[in-house]
């Protein structure tokens, strides 16, 4: 599943930290280490999405660089991680997209899919280009059904090759519910009486991103929130999205209400929180970025949230833009730039940091269950 030198470098820092036990306490990581004599690959895969990176136990460990020792966890399972995306991805012959994804890279997927759907567009619009009294009616411009065609057909995909390569992951990491009928033995141990929903509940609020303290760690003196709310503003921010999405493909489908809706409108105002969310999010983690100790984090762990963080940037604004000018001559262009941005992130999700959510997830479950035991 991982490669032979990462074992190497996972299985010799995790016998380490058991035999030490000084950041027992830290996070969950170091809770399911300690229910391990040694550290298979499906294991060293599980710790690494099990950790949330928030760097504390770096600036703890007395074997760290340079220490003849040089266990530095947080990289390490940093690059596990990104070595287990790339070994469970489907189809496998795109696992070395993990490590390919460069700014130019993206960028020219996102180009070539504005252009692909632009020249679209213009042969099936020659007026396009004349044409200034749109009054935001998008399906003028591209075909309803066409619309949902086309983003059905990438959005199809894109959850296909995401649930493939999260069963791959639960086969790897050799998940199981054992325990999870047993009841709490008392008060300390209730939040695992129901573990799916605990460690839900873990993912939804990034309960681990802080490490021991209220703050996120940046450095070795410096303790933040900011890392935390930010993740916050771009989880929720996508979500909101994916909300008005979905609200207005239910006014379009069940109600027969047809875009475009008023800016009071529920699928409006779920879009405008949720992109005013992505811009906040995505800005303020890549400022973060630069400022953070770069010891914290492997180098394809840093390219995958630049790339995504990008991402998610472009779609937010574009579609904003779009949201502000969407009665205005320029709306056909800013819709083909949006729709572009937007299909060029469904192709490229199952290839992106996005999967670090759903394996986060799976191994908070994970833990939970354990714990229930």
């Amino acid at each position: 599943m991982l490669r032979d030198d990462l074992v190497r470098e996972g299985q010799h820092a995790m016998t380490v930290c058991n035999a030490c036990r000084y950041c027992e306490g830290y996070c969950p990581v170091f809770q399911a280490m300690e229910d391990r004599l040694t550290f298979s690959p499906g294991d060293l895969a599980y710790l690494g999405n099990l950790c949330h990176n928030c760097g504390e136990c770096l600036y703890a460990c007395q074997y760290a660089p340079p220490h003849e020792f040089a266990i530095n966890v947080p990289r390490t399972l940093s690059a596990i991680g990104v070595a287990s995306y790339e070994a469970c991805c489907w189809p496998s012959f795109v696992a070395s997209a993990f490590r390919k994804q460069r700014l130019p890279t993206m960028l020219g997927v996102v180009m070539s899919a504005i252009v692909a759907l632009g020249a679209t567009v213009v042969a099936w619009r020659p007026d396009i280009v004349t044409r200034s009294d749109w009054r935001g009616d998008f399906y003028s411009v591209i075909p309803h059904p066409a619309m949902v065609a086309l983003f059905m057909a990438a959005g199809l995909f894109a959850v296909g090759a995401l649930a493939v390569a999260c069963g791959r992951f639960v086969r790897e990491t050799g998940f199981t519910t054992a325990g999870s009928s047993r009841p709490a033995a008392d008060g300390s141990r209730a939040r695992f009486r129901f573990p799916a929903l605990s460690a839900l509940g873990d993912a939804l609020t990034l309960r681990h991103l802080h490490g021991t303290g209220a703050d996120c760690t940046d450095s070795l003196e410096t303790r933040r929130p900011w890392r935390r709310w930010f993740h916050h503003c771009t989880m929720y921010g996508f979500m909101l999205c994916f909300a008005s999405t979905s609200v207005a493909a239910i006014y379009h489908l069940v109600f027969g209400w047809p875009a475009p809706y008023g800016y009071t409108s529920l699928p409006v105002t779920l879009g405008t929180a949720g992109g005013i969310g992505l811009l906040i999010g995505p800005a303020g983690l890549f400022a973060l970025r630069r400022t953070r100790d770069k010891a914290l984090t492997d180098p394809a762990q840093s390219r995958l949230d630049t790339g995504f963080l990008l991402m998610l940037f472009l779609t937010s604004l574009t579609g904003l833009l779009l949201l502000v000018f969407r009665n205005g001559p320029a709306m056909p262009a800013l819709l083909v730039v949006h729709l572009g941005v937007v299909l060029a992130l469904f192709v490229m999700l199952p290839y992106g940091k996005f999967v670090h959510g759903i394996y986060r997830t799976v191994a908070l479950v994970k833990f939970a269950f354990e714990k229930s035991d």
